[in-house]
């Protein structure tokens, strides 16, 4: 992650001001390749050369054929993918034997089963902690990050859910946990795919700050 942030942080929703947001140096940016999303990137898409190297590209998926998966992160030269519906354990093995990283997504609600994730150890390099809702992520609000106590801890996570730079200082009580990075998407936007610099800028210096 970049220098002085013991957080990382992921931009996700990416479509409409790409090399902007990547001028700001976020950690990961996530493009969507669910079709109902608003926030697709659509068929065709075509990723920008002039990204920094540092910007791990990661596309987000939804109970989609591993051959898809595959075809896409090749042709993007994607680091990661990140699982978002049902996918099984067997998806993420063997996407992670393709070559790609793997971030795999759990939609939390204070009926979520921890054990669950213990499927998933070794067959993702990261959880992703999201808000359970009506849709697969963007449901724009934050779950009771107080449920994260029930997790085991042994792999990194990524947290999810309704984040912006109003909420997200109350991740300093999560600094005895695995927390990798924060991602963030309906908060740090104008509209749908089109991302607001001040937002992201903002969120940067607070987790740049001795946080």
């Amino acid at each position: 992650m970049a220098e002085g942030r013991s957080i990382a942080l992921k931009v996700c929703g990416n479509r409409d001001n790409i090399t902007e947001v990547a001028s700001l140096n976020p950690d990961y940016m996530g493009f969507i390749f669910y079709e109902p999303s608003p926030r697709c990137v659509g068929v065709g898409f075509n990723m920008p050369t002039e990204l920094p190297k540092s910007v791990k590209k990661v596309g987000v998926f939804v109970n989609e054929e591993v051959e898809v998966i595959k075809r896409i992160a090749t042709d993007l030269k994607l680091d990661f993918v990140q699982l978002h519906g049902s996918e099984p354990v067997e998806d993420c093995q063997t996407l992670k034997r393709f070559g790609v990283g793997v971030i795999k997504v759990f939609s939390i609600d204070t009926t979520f089963d921890f054990d669950t994730t213990m499927l998933y150890e070794g067959a993702a390099d990261y959880f992703l902690f999201d808000t359970k809702g009506k849709f697969y992520g963007g449901n724009a609000i934050p779950f009771d990050w107080n449920l994260l106590v029930n997790f085991h801890q042994r792999v990194p996570f990524f947290l999810g859910g309704g984040l912006t730079q109003e909420n997200i200082s109350g991740i300093r009580n999560l600094s005895t946990m695995n927390l990798h990075a924060i991602d963030v998407n309906s908060g740090v936007e104008d509209s749908p795919g089109l991302k607001s610099i001040v937002k992201i800028e903002s969120i940067l210096e607070i987790l740049n700050s001795k946080f």
